[in-house]
């Protein structure tokens, strides 16, 4: 297939008549957008590194703590749950753990104990819908936004320091958190002309602790692949890298300012009225403190009953934008549990927030992408396994007919609606199971494949709280068939040439 490549993002930023509504964003996006590409090439890098096993003496000190920890949560298999867990949620393990309620509970008192990092790795289980144990994402659910808070006077003091002169501009942060995570935590704040705006956060320190237990990780992923032999084909040191990429991203909110003004440039390009990224303030962002406008909303999940939303119509908006992104300009939010996905109340228009984690696809694997899918929409196992094999998820000479025959009986089980309609828990509980089937053949997703692939998770729960009587998978198949066909857009010039 030919594909065009992308539209650039960088006209985009200069025709965006959003951005240009704040003095100075449009040269300062300009200036992210650039430098954020070579910074992700560096990350990459970066994890790759971390990911391979060896000693350092950050390492033997970590390993050390983590060492204690288990000793004093009496949990000496709790690790290897937790990994097990953690990369079940993104597709890549054979089984989802299969543990007593007993290691449930001293996993999580692991995690508690066990800082940042241990919470990002909960952070993936309590988004693991349809892919997890229902009692394993229950239990991390707090990672999401509820862990510790940092204390008022370390709020302040790090904003004093990273901000410098800047720092008036601001009168007034709350010294409550709207949330707090593994990475950092976000405060309401308002400027000094009025403008409510929100204040993020990054942990003091994060930086060599997280490198410093990645590296512990990765010793142990290794461990426990060569002690038991059942556990290589869940690829454990294959998530080290993915979770580290990932992690260390994250840590600098220069490459999410980035994320946020690339997002606005793409969804006002699309005429996505309905859908907004909050926009950074130039001068206002450092590598631990982000300062970006406060968008109206509520999480998806917390919508009032009396508000009287037409759900149907919320749920084709919210697949539609984001399918729309990802096709026709490569760019979509990474992350896009309920947290990060608000609803105006009063208009129904939904705000994106949270841009931490972004999916990038370039001409070739965008060109997969819209395989797979058309594939996926025409109930086509073979397709979907050729399109995987354009990624070079799978080997291009690799065996698969049995993967195919395997793949074909949980598609048709899906489309022959013997059930009724494809509703939301069906639709979560068939995708996990199809990256189970592919995982278990030896299929490796790449990172922003997994990233797409966690956002057609979320929209069980996505639907769920919106329209539960939704058939689900025929609004998705509605929108990439009409999106596929039509001639207007570069997926449509490629599906045609």
């Amino acid at each position: 297939m030919i594909i065009p490549p992308p539209p650039s993002i960088d006209a985009l930023i200069r025709r965006s008549e959003r951005l240009a509504e704040v003095p100075g964003l449009t040269q300062q996006a300009l200036q992210w957008h650039h430098e954020a590409a070579e910074q992700r090439v560096a990350v990459a890098r970066d994890a790759k590194r971390l990911a391979t096993p060896r000693l350092w003496p950050d390492t033997l000190g970590s390993l050390f703590s983590m060492g204690w920890r288990l000793v004093s949560t009496a949990a000496p298999d709790v690790p290897i749950h937790l990994l097990g867990a953690a990369s079940a949620a993104v597709g890549l393990r054979v089984e989802p753990p299969n543990a007593s309620a007993g290691t449930l509970e001293r996993a999580q008192r692991l995690v508690r104990a066990g800082g940042p990092t241990y919470v990002k790795l909960g952070q993936f289980i309590a988004t693991a819908d349809g892919l997890l144990p229902d009692e394993w994402v229950t239990a991390f659910a707090w990672c999401r936004d509820d862990a510790p808070a940092l204390p008022p006077g370390v709020v302040l003091e790090v904003v004093e320091r990273e901000l410098g002169d800047a720092r008036v501009r601001l009168s007034w942060i709350d010294e409550t958190p709207l949330a707090a995570g593994s990475i950092g935590q976000v405060h309401r704040g308002r400027l000094v002309d009025g403008t409510d705006v929100v204040v993020k956060v990054r942990r003091p320190g994060l930086r060599r602790r997280f490198r410093a237990d990645i590296e512990t990780l990765a010793i142990a992923a290794a461990a426990v692949e060569k002690l038991h032999e059942g556990t290589r084909a869940a690829n454990l040191t294959g998530f080290v890298e993915l979770f580290a990429q990932l992690a260390l991203e994250e840590l600098d909110f220069r490459l999410e300012a980035a994320n946020l003004v690339d997002s606005s440039a793409v969804l006002e390009a699309l005429g996505a009225d309905h859908m907004r990224a909050p926009r950074p303030l130039p001068g206002m962002v450092t590598e631990r403190v982000l300062v970006m406008e406060m968008l109206p909303g509520v999480s998806y999940s917390r919508l009032d009953p009396a508000a009287d939303l037409d759900g149907h119509r919320l749920l084709h908006h919210g697949i539609k934008g984001v399918v729309e992104a990802t096709l026709k300009h490569g760019v979509f939010h990474g992350d896009l549990h309920a947290g990060n996905v608000l609803v105006d109340e009063a208009t129904g228009a939904f705000s994106l927030v949270d841009f931490g984690i972004a999916g990038r696809l370039d001409s070739a694997q965008r060109a997969g992408l819209v395989e797979y899918l058309t594939a996926w929409a025409m109930n086509d196992a073979a397709g979907q396994i050729a399109a995987m094999q354009s990624f070079g998820a799978i080997a291009a000479d690799a065996e698969i007919d049995a993967l195919v025959a395997e793949l074909q009986v949980e598609l048709d089980l899906l489309q022959d609606r013997s059930r009724g309609a494809v509703t939301f828990d069906q639709l979560g509980l068939t995708l996990g199971r199809l990256l189970q089937v592919l995982a278990r053949n030896g299929f490796r997703m790449p990172k922003d494949l997994v990233l797409f692939f966690k956002n057609l998770l979320y929209l069980s729960g996505f639907a769920a709280s919106v329209a539960p009587d939704a058939d689900v998978l025929e609004v998705v198949q509605e929108i990439l068939l009409d999106l596929l066909a039509d001639p207007a857009t570069s997926v449509g010039d490629a599906v045609s040439a």
